[in-house]
């Protein structure tokens, strides 16, 4: 194991922060997975998991089983992570300018067409390290403006060359589930069914480019720019969401972080003895099927269904009831579809987001991911 501190330019005088960063196995040898934890910062599920990963992939290491390159950033957002106000945590948002951790991360498509135009030959090995090598010289030329553009930039560069990426976060109350590119369906069901997810969510575009689309998807539009060559889908990249962020227990973070080594293995990057055999992949629905349940009035939520719960249309899912008036309003889903995720407040104001049920076909369009 080799651990790695990066230090962040200050934001202030007489404060620093860095990412440390893990590494495990030997570049350039076989596949590069790189995993990282809490890119909200308060999400600590993935934290946890990630801790467990260093643990069992040292063991594996001396034992010579870490047959590729495995980073790990257990705390992907230092920033975030030092926000608090008044004791509660407030990872996912920016308080610097308000913007959401994990959206708008650069665009890559752009200046790596740029290098690559007319170096690109008939041999997609050849095409794949010299769009590896473009993406990693983009990265390093992107403007750093702030504490945040840099973490950005970072994070980008321990990434962009990788064949996996894994994004750990987590919901408020939630069961595990993962969003992935469309493309890539095939590569997140065995990982989703080797963690127990109940819903993969897949999009093209989810909208304001987060972590997971800025590390893969510039080899979609690459194939589509430049579609005489062959350009293989060489970046695999997923969202993780470890169900809750009160889910949070030694039992759950094994649980996960074995997963997450079975699909190592699959992947080639780890050789374990007696790997365990990944159940049936877990189907896959469109991001734009979800239908996120909003409270049209302000009142007291109470929840009639569960997390994992399948919902019927017409089904009950909660009621809202006022506390000054006494009245009640049920709220019932549109949909056919698994109930995924739910707030953690249990009382919301008018429009307020209460839940989010998986459904088969596609009702929405536009910016598909919560703010």
């Amino acid at each position: 194991m080799r651990i790695e501190k990066i230090e962040l330019p200050y934001s202030t005088s007489g404060t620093t922060r860095s990412l440390q960063v893990f590494r495990f196995g030997r570049a350039a040898v076989g596949p590069k997975i790189y995993i990282q934890a809490a890119l909200h910062a308060d999400e600590i599920p993935g934290m946890l998991t990630a801790v467990q990963l260093c643990n069992r992939l040292e063991t594996l290491e001396a034992e010579g089983k870490v047959v590729g390159e495995i980073v790990v950033v257990p705390v992907a957002n230092p920033i975030g992570l030092a926000q608090s106000i008044q004791g509660s945590s407030f990872g996912r948002f920016s308080l610097a300018d308000g913007t959401n951790f994990n959206r708008h991360f650069p665009e890559l498509i752009a200046p790596v067409a740029e290098r690559v135009r007319g170096r690109l030959t008939v041999n997609a090995g050849q095409n794949r390290e010299l769009i590896r090598v473009a993406l990693l010289e983009s990265v390093s030329t992107l403007c750093v403006s702030d504490e945040v553009s840099a973490l950005r930039r970072t994070l980008l560069s321990l990434a962009v060359d990788a064949d996996v990426v894994l994004d750990l976060h987590c919901d408020s109350e939630a069961v595990t589930h993962l969003y992935t590119s469309t493309a890539h369906a095939h590569r997140a069901g065995p990982l989703a069914a080797a963690l127990g997810a109940k819903a993969l969510l897949t999009a093209e575009v989810s909208g304001d480019h987060p972590f997971d689309e800025a590390v893969s998807r510039t080899w979609l539009e690459l194939a589509r720019i430049f579609s005489e060559y062959p350009i293989s889908q060489s970046c695999f990249s997923t969202t993780v969401e470890l169900r809750g962020d009160g889910d949070v227990s030694t039992a759950l973070a094994r649980h996960d972080a074995d997963a997450i080594l079975r699909f190592a293995a699959l992947e080639g990057a780890i050789l374990l003895d007696h790997p365990s055999a990944i159940p049936t992949a877990v189907a896959a629905t469109p991001l734009a099927g979800v239908l996120p349940l909003a409270a049209p009035v302000a009142g007291i939520v109470v929840f009639e269904r569960a997390v994992g719960d399948w919902i019927n249309q017409g089904e009950i899912v909660a009621h809202l009831v006022d506390p000054i008036s006494r009245s009640e309003l049920a709220l019932s889903s549109e949909i056919d579809g698994v109930l995924f995720a739910r707030t953690r407040s249990r009382y919301a104001i008018a429009g307020q987001r209460l839940a989010k049920i998986a459904g088969r076909e596609p009702i929405r369009s536009g910016k598909l991911l919560s703010p």
